[in-house]
């Protein structure tokens, strides 16, 4: 990766700001554009500053996580948003359904938040091990009846590549397709879908039995 992962911290306590930033400023591989303290201030820069990824704490007063997210993402497609959290519970599914590329614990390993900030740079999914049992029992509820999606045989092949966690240039090379052609058919599977991202996509192929979890 020859450019830097510019990266915005929105955390209402200062003192976790102030760790995060000095954590990651120590990786060369990333560039902190700012700091803020709730949700709107994120959403002002996001429009200004388009950050790649935004560590986004889930409860701040205000305007909180989930909203933010569902705004930038709304504006702002290709930024990638990591939720941070301390608890387990806390709002895993709404923030999932915003459209949070990543779902992790605060007290995460500074080299595992790092690997995870340029995972979703790849195009992955990461959610905390911890926090997994909350989406499984969420996706035991099915919302949609599956007989009204028709994806293609190739479709199938690139939703478990998907959901499995792999990149797009893996996909392409497991397939012996190009890059071009997997996001064609990504961007077919979410329109049939109905979803946003890979998450939401991912989320709704494992509760629906489109594919199937190793």
């Amino acid at each position: 990766m020859n450019e830097r992962i510019r990266v915005l911290v929105a955390d209402d306590h200062a003192l976790v700001r102030e760790g995060l930033i000095k954590l990651l400023e120590l990786d060369p591989k990333i560039e902190i554009i700012t700091e803020v303290g709730d949700g709107q201030g994120a959403i002002n820069v996001a429009r200004k500053e388009k950050p790649d990824v935004i560590l986004m704490d889930v409860n701040m007063p205000g305007t909180n996580g989930i909203v933010a997210t569902k705004v930038i993402k709304r504006e702002l497609p290709d930024t990638k948003v990591i939720a941070l959290t301390i608890y387990e519970d806390e709002e895993v599914v709404e923030m999932v359904k915003a459209g949070v590329s990543a779902y992790v614990l605060k007290d995460v390993a500074g080299s595992e938040l790092i690997d995870t900030i340029c995972r979703v740079m790849d195009g992955e999914v990461v959610i905390h091990p911890r926090v997994a049992s909350r989406l499984v029992r969420e996706l035991t509820r099915p919302e949609k009846k599956t007989g009204e999606v028709r994806l293609t045989r190739r479709e199938i092949d690139v939703l478990d590549l998907l959901v499995k966690g792999n990149t797009n240039k893996e996909m392409a090379d497991a397939m012996f397709i190009s890059e071009k052609t997997v996001k064609n058919h990504l961007t077919s599977i979410f329109r049939k879908l109905n979803v946003k991202d890979r998450t939401q996509a991912a989320i709704f192929a494992l509760k629906n039995h489109i594919v199937e979890e190793e």
